[in-house]
Formats: structure tokens, C-alpha cells, sequence
């Protein structure tokens, strides 16, 4: 492991609670938090838990909203949850609104409350929040770009080759993932995209020879995905260096460099107390994600017959033994 690239692996985003601002009295004002998934998926409950940290000292009334479109990925259900959605806003009439992930910028943002009154905070949208036609005069955000590149570099050093596999759910945010990792970060992959859990298993087991390092896209919004026989499988199974780049899919992978959910809420929160302040949110410039987690599966790397390097031991903030 070289030790540059040590160099660039982050902690994990709640460390950085000691900035925020906790002084401030927002009593009176009140803040909605839309999720565009549901309750224990481990990526909207890090983005939750960022927002409520950083708002729980704030006196500002928070009330969180959840359009489960991970779970029900239908155009209909999609459009009647922004729907529903707008009718809280109607009736709860925030002061600001933080709205996490794509699926709330594209059906509610974009066709509600383009350049209207109302200012918005997204966080959590992929890559491009041009594609939503961002920026808007009452809109700013975090943009969430994926550490793809540093975990392929990663994964490089144990493979036997540079053929590169992705397997994931078959869902509009793993096409863009996948696209993204093709043109803005020029690793050229070979994608797999299943529906269900049995599907995947079988491309699991094929990709094991036709690819040298397989990375792991979401599986979140398969219904029948079971997580435990999942990591089972991957340590009978295993036998190429693979890699996650989101939390939830690290107990079957031999490395994950993980986004930060934490970090997005954290930012959102914060952004939307400044504009409680006063600060136009044209004024805050939209921004992508920074901070990287390091997580080394041991069960894994011993089944692919891997032997990591001590500094790169030293370097994971997680080690599963």
C-alpha cells in the first residue's frame, strides 16, 4: 500500500460534530427533512442521523417526511409520493426544506419549486445536479460523487488483472453510477444488473472468472435480497478481490471505501440554519462530497487468500473480523 494513497483516507464525517454551531435559537422556525427512501436503509438513516445531530440543539422544529421510492421504484408511485409531499409542505409551510436524494430533486423540486419562494437544501444527489437543471435562485446542495476510483485503486494491487466487474440492482441510480464511473472517472467496467436475489447469486458465482476485481453496487431496493445468506455466500464463493463503495454492501465484500451519509446531512443541516440566518441560498455554493471511510473484511480477504499490508491495516477506520 502506498503510502500517498494512505494519506488521503478520512475518518468518518461525524467527527467533524465539534464544528457545529449549536449557539444559535431558530425556536419557531421549522425545517422539513425529505428522505426519497425509507427508514433503515443504511444510506438515508447516515443522512437522518447527520441532520439530526447537527439541528437537535438548534430549537428549530424538524419534521422528517419519507417517500420510499427505493423500495417502490414505479414511475406512478414516484409521482404520487412527490405529490404527497407537497401536500405536507402546503400544510406544514417550512422555512426550509432538505431534501435528501435524486428521486425528491426530480419529481418534487424540479416540477414544483423551481426558482419559487421557498428555499431548498438537496444532499445525496449523484453526481450531476445539472440534470435537474441546478442551480435555481432558491436552491443549493451536495452533490454525491462515489470513491469508485480510490477503491479500484485499491482493489488493483491484489488483482490478477485490470478487468473490471460491476454487479448491482437494475435501477436509473446504478445505470448513472456506472456512467459516471465511465466518463468523469474513466475506469472502464464491465456492469451485471439483477432483480433479484437468486439472479444475483448466479452472476456472482460467473463473475468470479471473467472479471479480476468485482465491485458491488446497492441492493437495497431488491425485496428479496437476504443480507446474511449474502455474506455466507460471498465467503464460500469469493475468490477475485472485491469492493463496496456503500456501507451496506460491505459484509460481502473484501473492501469497502465507503461514502460518508453522515457528511451530507451534516452540510444540509448546516446550510439550511444559514439560510435560517439570512443568507440567500444562491449565496451557498452547491458543492460534492469529500470524506471516505476504509473497511476491511477480513472473512473475505481470507477466502480469496489475500494478505493486506499492515499500513493499510493501520489506515481502515473498521476492521470486520
Amino acid at each position: 500500500m502506498k503510502k500517498a494513497f494512505v494519506g488521503i483516507l478520512v475518518g468518518i464525517a461525524m467527527a467533524s460534530t465539534a464544528m457545529m454551531a449549536n449557539a444559535a435559537d431558530y425556536a419557531g422556525k421549522r425545517i422539513l427533512f425529505i428522505d426519497s427512501y425509507h427508514q433503515g436503509y443504511a444510506w438515508s438513516d447516515g443522512i437522518t442521523a447527520g441532520v439530526n445531530a447537527t439541528l437537535k440543539d438548534s430549537g428549530a422544529d424538524l419534521k422528517v417526511v419519507r417517500m420510499d421510492t427505493k423500495r417502490n421504484n414505479t414511475e406512478d408511485f414516484k409521482v404520487q409520493a412527490a405529490a404527497k409531499v407537497k401536500s405536507i409542505i402546503d400544510e406544514y409551510k417550512p422555512d426550509v426544506v432538505i431534501a435528501a436524494d435524486d428521486n425528491a430533486s426530480k419529481y418534487l423540486i424540479k416540477p414544483f419549486y423551481k426558482n419559487a419562494a421557498l428555499p431548498f437544501v438537496f444532499c445525496g444527489v449523484n453526481w450531476d445536479a445539472s440534470v435537474y437543471g441546478y442551480p435555481y435562485k432558491n436552491v443549493t446542495g451536495m452533490v454525491e460523487v462515489s470513491g469508485a476510483k480510490e477503491l479500484v485503486e485499491l482493489l488493483s494491487q491484489f488483482a490478477k488483472g485490470p478487468k473490471i466487474g460491476v454487479l448491482a440492482e437494475d435501477t436509473l441510480t446504478e445505470h448513472k453510477e456506472v456512467e459516471n464511473y465511465k466518463t468523469n472517472l474513466s475506469i472502464d467496467v464491465t456492469p451485471i444488473y439483477v432483480t433479484s436475489f437468486e439472479e444475483w447469486k448466479k452472476k456472482f458465482v460467473e463473475l468470479q472468472s471473467q472479471v479480476d476485481m468485482l465491485v458491488f453496487g446497492n441492493t437495497a431496493g431488491m425485496i428479496d435480497f437476504d443480507m446474511e445468506a449474502a455474506k455466507a455466500f460471498a465467503i464460500k464463493n469469493s475468490k477475485i478481490p472485491t469492493g463496496a463503495i456503500q456501507k451496506a454492501t460491505v459484509p460481502y465484500a473484501m473492501v469497502g471505501y465507503l461514502k460518508v451519509a453522515e457528511e451530507q446531512g451534516i452540510w444540509a443541516a448546516k446550510s439550511a440554519l444559514k439560510i435560517l440566518d439570512g443568507t440567500p441560498a444562491s449565496d451557498i455554493k452547491i458543492v460534492k462530497n469529500k470524506e471516505g471511510q476504509l473497511v476491511l473484511n477480513m472473512k473475505i480477504t481470507q477466502a480469496v487468500g489475500v494478505e493486506l499490508p499492515y499500513e493499510l491495516m493501520e489506515s481502515a477506520s473498521e476492521v470486520i473480523e
